[in-house]
């Protein structure tokens, strides 16, 4: 039976449109470092650089090789960290886009991802990605239906539920997780888990 992430892991990707304190534990991931505004084609050549990645992972079995615990699984959904910037001004936003490995995912399967990448849809970008494992801690988190430029709503939800319940930020940066294809759904209906890490 496939792993769905949706399904098993609810408690870190479905959670309700009201703030919710998470624990988020290590996982792995492929990231990628950008500039810039998101609407600009840049950030569509990572997001691809990093979908390559994760199905050449995905694949991997079809291509010779099965890597040691593998397991059928749906690809997960592509998540990023905002480091601030001017809201106005999109050009100066800050982030690190990634896509989740499952834990049978180790150094030599990455390597084989990037040969894989390489032969078959080489990228310019492909060598600023890199392979990391990161947890956050504990977390409010909520799931935002909207277009993207209404998030300051959400955010304003989760900072008053942070204040209520005698927690704080422990950074600027906030994360979200993209549900939604972009392409394929109305703009006020996206969802999106945004995520604060807390103390």
């Amino acid at each position: 039976m496939k792993y769905e992430w949706r399904k098993q892991e609810k408690d870190l990707y479905l959670p309700k449109e009201t703030p919710v304190i998470a624990n988020i534990p290590k996982q792995k991931f492929f990231m990628i470092d950008g500039k810039g505004n998101p609407n600009e084609p840049d950030f569509s050549e990572r997001v691809g650089v990093l979908y390559s990645l994760a199905y050449a992972v995905r694949m991997m079995p079809k291509s010779g090789f099965t890597p040691v615990g593998y397991f059928e699984y749906t690809v997960y959904p592509l998540e990023g960290v905002w480091k601030g910037g001017d809201t106005t001004d999109k050009s100066t936003f800050e982030y690190t886009i990634m896509i989740k490995q499952p834990d049978f995912v180790t150094d030599e399967v990455v390597t084989r991802a990037l040969e894989t990448v390489k032969k078959k849809k080489p990228h310019i970008l492909l060598s600023e990605a890199y392979f990391c494992e990161t947890g956050s801690g504990k977390a409010v988190q909520m799931l935002h239906v909207g277009d993207y430029d209404n998030e300051p709503e959400s955010f304003a939800k989760m900072q008053n539920f942070i204040d209520e319940n005698g927690l704080s930020r422990n950074s600027s940066n906030h994360t979200e997780i993209y549900l939604s294809d972009v392409n394929k759904v109305e703009r006020d209906k996206l969802k999106t888990v945004l995520r604060f890490s807390v103390e």
